[in-house]
């Protein structure tokens, strides 16, 4: 079944002659499907490249403006796939946009570390960026209807989102340990300054532990044997390749509020269960409640990001022990959510917040009312 993906409406409006398209995204989310289902749709005469092909990596980064503008031909459309493959693809992309301000160019990523540092200067006020996510359950939703994504929302909180795991009917096991195994660790060992995967690997097995707990980079130093400054820049290089996200405290200076700490979530609950080796199903689990707060965690941070909010994001905790998973700021307003797959949120923290912020409110996300949580 085709999954109908939510950004494919918002690539095509945001195409503009003269300027830069860039999709972000971890490797095999969708993103060369996603720019193919795009094409169709677009009444421009359009060229796609894959930046791995040699002969089109060198004619990208020959800095040379009549090689480049052969290359684009009468097209109006430029693709370039992988384009982080590319050497100096900021300055050619600069060259192109100067040169052929009719065409529109679309440069897609799979490691946003790579790209980012190497198209912002050169292309400053010439792009935009997009994220390409795992499916969210609004997408699932749209492609399987209401019931049936709801129906196998245990399926989604064990296996995630990645669109092989999703649309396959047997042998998920196996398809997110290649993925975990082939496309993590590929992206991250081209990252540099990287040498050691196996520290890489223990330090995303703590962090999964500790899904909905502050994280402290001295204890992930001692643990692992590394220095303070090797684990923060491990963790930096996780999330820019679209691995891991970090959360932090909210506070609006109250002396009993914590904020020096930071949570951590994974952008797919399949990736961090198959990196602990648990694909168990729910009753035979012991980290329901972790599952649960990382799903609705990065399932609200896709919802926010392809509805266009514009969303600040942060947990609650005070040194008394009162707790709330996520706080978001927006249009001048704070909203609390509290995460519970079973059993009641406690009220205390929710009176607390609101007594510290009156104009605040506060609310419990369960398996009745996700839905509507979730939905763009």
């Amino acid at each position: 079944m085709k999954i109908q993906r939510l950004l494919l409406q918002t690539l095509e409006s945001a195409l503009q002659p003269g300027k830069v398209l860039v999709l972000y995204g971890p490797r095999q989310v969708g993103k060369t499907t996603l720019v193919m289902d795009l094409l169709p749709r677009l009444k421009m005469p359009h060229l796609y490249v894959n930046a791995d092909e040699l002969v089109y990596r060198e004619a990208l980064g020959s800095q040379d403006r009549r090689v480049l503008g052969d290359l684009l031909g009468g097209n109006e459309l430029l693709v370039i796939d992988e384009a982080q493959r590319v050497p100096d693809i900021g300055l050619n992309l600069k060259i192109l946009v100067d040169n052929c301000p009719r065409a529109a160019i679309l440069a897609t990523g799979s490691a946003s570390l790579d790209l980012a540092a190497r198209i912002s200067e050169p292309l400053t006020g010439r792009k935009r960026t997009l994220t390409l996510y795992p499916v969210s359950y609004s997408e699932l939703t749209r492609t399987w209807g209401a019931f049936e994504a709801r129906a196998q929302l245990e399926r989604w909180l064990v296996y995630g989102g990645y669109p092989a795991v999703v649309t396959a009917e047997s042998g998920r096991e196996s398809l997110l340990g290649e993925l975990v195994g082939s496309y993590l660790y590929r992206d991250l060992l081209q990252l540099d300054g990287v040498r050691r995967s196996d520290k890489i690997v223990d330090l995303l097995r703590l962090l999964a532990f500790q899904i909905g707990r502050e994280v402290s980079i001295a204890e992930l130093a001692g643990s692992l044997a590394l220095n303070h400054q090797t684990v923060g820049r491990y963790l930096d290089l996780l999330e820019k390749v679209f691995v891991i996200f970090r959360v932090g405290g909210f506070s609006r200076n109250l002396r009993k509020e914590i904020v020096k700490t930071s949570r951590y979530y994974f952008f797919d609950n399949g990736v961090r269960n198959s990196l602990i080796q648990n694909l168990n199903p729910l009753a035979l689990r012991n980290d329901v409640g972790q599952l649960w707060e990382n799903y609705l965690a990065v399932e609200r941070r896709k919802a926010n990001e392809y509805a266009g909010r514009s969303v600040n994001s942060y947990f609650w905790r005070t040194y008394d022990r009162k707790e709330i998973d996520c706080i978001e700021e927006r249009e001048g307003r704070l909203f609390g959510f509290e995460f519970k797959w079973q059993g009641r949120a406690a009220e205390s923290a929710g009176r607390a917040f609101v007594e510290a912020y009156p104009n605040a409110t506060v609310s419990t996300i369960t398996r009745d009312n996700f839905a509507a949580f979730l939905d763009v």
